[in-house]
């Protein structure tokens, strides 16, 4: 299945002479628009406690309803990854991010609203004060900190932040740098 199957219409002039082009775009035989099906970016967290704890939360939508997660969500327009990763981390637990260092990135692909998404998931270690309690808002049905030792991929629904998660494991919460490719 082409990842633009369900643009049966040019976006800009509505021609449905708009045909897949190559394995990510599509063009449209009237106006010569092509549109390239390029990975939205979104960011997740981890974010320890000195107690050996990692904040998770439980997904409150699909995809992935009720699984594990970590904080993060899409990047917005004008807005860096750090930017969104703080704000992303604000909305769903209203803590307020005071550091944030990059780790790596996965892609992604999963099932929203009848589409395939693809993202490319761009991971932080995120510092936040220490005793910040955290409070579930947003699309996060309940947030938490989970002793380290107790975490287990599979109870986390999304490919990539399954990944993520047993990468983190099994660096053994070592540096970022040390994490990395």
């Amino acid at each position: 299945m082409h990842p633009l199957e369900k643009f049966a219409c040019c976006p800009v002039c509505g021609s449905k002479r708009f045909a897949e082009h190559n394995e990510k775009s599509k063009h449209c035989a009237d106006c010569g628009f092509t549109y390239y099906q390029n990975p939205s970016a979104a960011t997740a967290a981890f974010i320890t406690n000195s107690r050996g704890e990692l904040l998770v939360e439980r997904r409150g939508k699909e995809p992935a309803k009720g699984t594990l997660d970590l904080p993060g969500g899409f990047i917005d327009n004008d807005e860096t990854a750090e930017e969104g990763v703080a704000r992303e981390i604000m909305e769903e637990t209203g803590l307020r991010v005071i550091r944030t260092e990059y780790m790596f990135s996965l892609p992604n692909i999963y099932l929203y609203s009848g589409m395939t998404i693809h993202t490319l998931d761009i991971f932080f270690r995120c510092e936040v004060a220490e005793g910040a309690t955290p409070v579930a808002a947003d699309d996060a049905a309940e947030c938490f900190w989970m002793p380290i030792s107790e975490i287990s991929a599979e109870h986390f629904g999304l490919r990539s932040i399954r990944q993520a998660i047993q990468r983190f494991l099994k660096a053994g919460e070592k540096q970022p740098s040390e994490t990395s490719l």
